[in-house]
C-alpha cells in the first residue's frame, strides 16, 4: 500500500487546520504532485483510491492521469470542528485550555463540532481492511491526509495514539507499507519526500 499525502495547497501554505474545508492545490502543491508523478510514472499500481476532497483529487489525476480512481470520503483528513480554518495562533487566543487537552490526548478530547482520533481511526482502518481483502497481492496507492495516513502508520507500526502528532507527515510525502499474509505489516518507507529535491526510486 503506497500512501501518499496530497501537495499544498493555501490552507497549507498558512498552516491552517484544513480538514473537512476544501481548498485546492496551490501552485507549490500542483508542482509536488508532479514530482512525485514522475517518479512513479513506472511503477504498476493495481488500484487508486482517493479522498473525495478536491486537494486530494487533484493530486490523484496529476499521479494516475489514466488510471481509474476510486474517491470516497472515508479518506477524508479529521473533521477539526470549530478549528477549521484557524491558524495555531488563532486557535490558542481563542480555545487554548481545549486545544491543549486536545493535543495532550486527541483519544479522548475532540474539537466541538469535529471528530476525535477514534472516529478518524474507525473509518481509516475499515477502509483498510476493506481494500486489503479486495487487493490481496496487489499494489494499491492511496491518495489522502495527513491524519488517515499517520493513523494507518501508527497501526502498521503499533504505536499508542497519543504518538499521533509525533509521526512526520509532509505535502506530497510517500509512504509504503507492505501486507504480507501471516505476517505483521512492514513499514518500508515514512514521510518520503526525496523526489522533491531530487528524483528518487521507490521501492517496489
Amino acid at each position: 500500500m503506497i500512501l501518499i499525502r496530497h501537495g499544498k495547497t493555501d490552507y497549507g501554505a498558512a498552516r491552517r487546520y484544513c480538514g473537512f474545508s476544501d481548498p485546492p492545490l496551490n501552485d507549490e502543491g500542483v508542482r509536488q504532485s508532479r514530482q512525485l508523478a514522475a517518479r512513479l510514472k513506472d511503477l504498476r499500481i493495481d488500484q487508486v483510491y482517493s479522498s473525495d476532497l478536491t486537494r486530494a483529487r487533484q493530486t490523484a489525476r496529476i499521479l494516475f492521469a489514466n488510471d481509474s480512481i476510486e474517491q470516497t470520503a472515508d479518506w477524508r483528513e479529521m473533521n477539526f470542528g470549530l478549528f477549521e480554518g484557524l491558524t495555531y495562533e488563532q486557535i490558542m487566543e481563542k480555545y487554548p485550555t481545549l486545544y491543549r487537552d486536545w493535543v495532550d490526548d486527541p483519544k479522548k478530547v475532540k474539537p466541538p463540532h469535529g471528530e476525535g482520533l477514534s472516529d478518524l481511526g474507525e473509518r481509516v482502518k475499515e477502509k483498510v481492511s476493506a481494500i486489503l481483502s479486495r487487493h490481496a497481492g496487489k499494489t494499491v496507492a492511496v491518495v489522502t491526509h495527513g491524519g488517515p495516513i499517520r493513523i494507518v502508520l501508527c497501526d502498521a507500526l503499533r504505536l499508542d495514539g497519543t504518538r499521533f502528532w509525533q509521526v512526520p507527515q509532509e505535502f506530497g510525502a510517500c509512504n509504503v507499507i507492505e501486507y504480507a499474509a501471516g505476517a505483521p505489516p512492514a513499514v518500508i518507507a515514512i514521510n518520503d519526500v526525496s523526489h522533491l529535491s531530487a528524483r528518487g526510486t521507490i521501492v517496489s
